[in-house]
């Protein structure tokens, strides 16, 4: 691991010397640029790179051979396909690493542009669309719509200058979020006590190699799944995977950015011991593959986080793993008498046959509420309110894919329900601009800060924002496909940690590493 902070007195001489924005010390901040060198290569990739997500792709997709109608739906579908290319080029060409977008783009560009408008041209969907087609062109447009609202987000977000957190001069905070030493042994405690629990409850390691299948029906003769509620098993399952996950970055980060972590025997005895724990909660075999891609990513981004070279190749090779690796990465999800052989006569066939049902999915939310009515915030409140048991709260909200579901009739309600859709169903196409607007924004602020927390200019190996970003990073998968209710649980528990390891007293925490 290349190291970016090699001793405590570089990392604290990068802190006070760090960056100056026009206003000297405490001024605007603004991470550094890449050198001529870089942008020179970027001038370089980009005509291949833009052509290819822009033009190529989609026109292969164009020509494949299908009932699909050339319609509105055709023409808008096609709009985002390119719109949502172009700006995942940018994100990849761009001179700094803008983690959280990037990782929407690419979302975007699979699950809302390439995967929709293979199954527009084929004539083929996922899951079935009960309404009009209207609604599919409505979903699209509003896809589109809410795409730029969340551009317009980043566009604000960057206008405004970044500041400079200090600690007090009594050192009592108002630093940047870095883990406090003790905290973090605790956390690692934590991780192996719940891990263990976990491994028990479910009959040891070895039920992990087998398959998903065989974990939910071990988790459902544990006893912790009540009838209409699964708030027993989303816990169970939290608290053994996120601890775990956590700890790992927490000592990935150190090995990575301190060479005196990387001289501590037992800096070294403890990442290896996380390791092998999280290959046993954690691993491929046994979780959902968008939970995997949340850990694999998460440790990437973690342990070589200044590598631009990464960061492009993450979002570059993202694109083909979805289109060809991920509709088949479901091998362990059942066992053998239960195992959905994978035919296809086309690599596009596993986009309108599998997995990717967003677009759909939103034109047949647009359907039902057009027959119940808009919610107004009792959806994303269950979601919030994820915790509460439907014994305390009788009218708790489903999941807005699984009311989805049952509306049209169907037996398997395991439906997406992306973010769109779950604004939409409270709040109409108003609060679907104004929450996608809002999400931009974070995310570009989340970016900016990021970047400048892993320079030398950051607060070091302990810094919360260099683990929480690359873990938001990896969910938004998660996030962006929905249902939230579903996505909420993880999310809490992984924020609720990093608040109880954090501490802003910089200062004192610079002398305990």
């Amino acid at each position: 691991m290349a190291s970016v902070h090699t001793s405590a007195r570089e990392e604290a001489g990068g802190a006070v010397a760090g960056p100056k924005g026009p206003g000297g010390p405490g001024g605007p901040l603004e991470p550094p640029e890449r050198p001529i060198a870089w942008s020179m290569l970027s001038r370089a990739l980009s005509v291949p790179l833009i052509l290819g997500l822009v033009c190529f792709l989609p026109a292969v997709i164009a020509a494949q051979p299908g009932s699909g109608v050339r319609d509105t739906a055709y023409w808008l579908q096609l709009v985002l396909t390119c719109y949502a290319g172009a700006r995942l080029a940018t994100m990849i060409l761009s001179t700094r690493r803008r983690l959280l977008q990037g990782v929407f783009w690419m979302f975007v560009y699979i699950a809302m542009g390439v995967a929709p408008f293979a199954q527009v041209v084929i004539g083929q969907t996922p899951t079935p669309m009960v309404g009009p087609r209207q609604d599919l062109v409505t979903a699209i447009a509003m896809i589109l719509v809410g795409c730029a609202a969340y551009d317009l987000g980043a566009l604000l977000a960057s206008r405004r200058p970044l500041r400079r957190r200090t600690p007090s001069a009594r050192g009592s905070g108002g630093g940047p979020a870095v883990a406090h030493p003790v905290r973090l042994r605790l956390l690692v405690v934590l991780a192996f006590a719940a891990s263990a629990f976990y491994v028990l409850k479910l009959g040891g390691p070895a039920v992990f190699f087998t398959s998903r299948q065989e974990i939910n029906e071990t988790v459902a003769a544990s006893g912790v799944v009540t009838e209409g509620s699964n708030v027993g098993s989303a816990f169970i399952k939290g608290f053994g995977q996120v601890p775990a996950l956590l700890a790992l970055l927490f000592y990935t980060r150190r090995l990575a950015t301190s060479y005196r972590a990387r001289r501590t025997p037992s800096t070294v005895l403890v990442w290896v011991a996380l390791a092998g724990l999280n290959l046993v909660v954690n691993n491929p075999i046994s979780n959902a593959r968008y939970w995997f891609l949340t850990v694999l990513m998460a440790f990437v981004f973690t342990a070589m986080p200044s590598s631009a070279a990464v960061y492009r190749t993450v979002l570059a090779t993202g694109v083909v793993g979805a289109l060809v690796v991920f509709p088949y990465a479901d091998k362990f999800r059942y066992d053998d008498e239960g195992q959905r052989p994978a035919q296809s006569a086309s690599v596009f066939e596993p986009l309108v046959t599998k997995d990717y049902d967003q677009m759909v999915m939103f034109a047949n939310t647009i359907s039902w509420v057009d027959t119940r009515g808009h919610t107004y915030g009792r959806q994303l409140a269950g979601s919030g309110l994820f915790f509460v048991p439907r014994a305390v709260w009788s009218g708790k909200p489903e999941d807005t894919g699984v009311r989805v579901g049952q509306w049209m009739g169907l037996r398997m309600t395991n439906l997406s329900a992306p973010v769109w859709t779950e604004f939409w169903v409270d709040f109409g196409a108003t609060g679907m601009i104004g929450g996608m607007a809002l999400i931009g924004y974070a995310s570009a602020r989340t970016d900016r800060r990021y970047a400048l927390a892993v320079t030398r200019a950051g607060p070091g190996p302990g810094s919360v924002l260099a683990i929480a970003a690359p873990l938001i990073a990896g969910y938004t998968f998660i996030l962006l496909r929905g249902p939230l209710l579903q996505a909420a649980g993880k999310l809490a528990i992984a924020a609720l940690l990093l608040l109880a390891v954090a501490t802003f007293r910089e200062q004192r925490a610079a002398r305990r590493r």
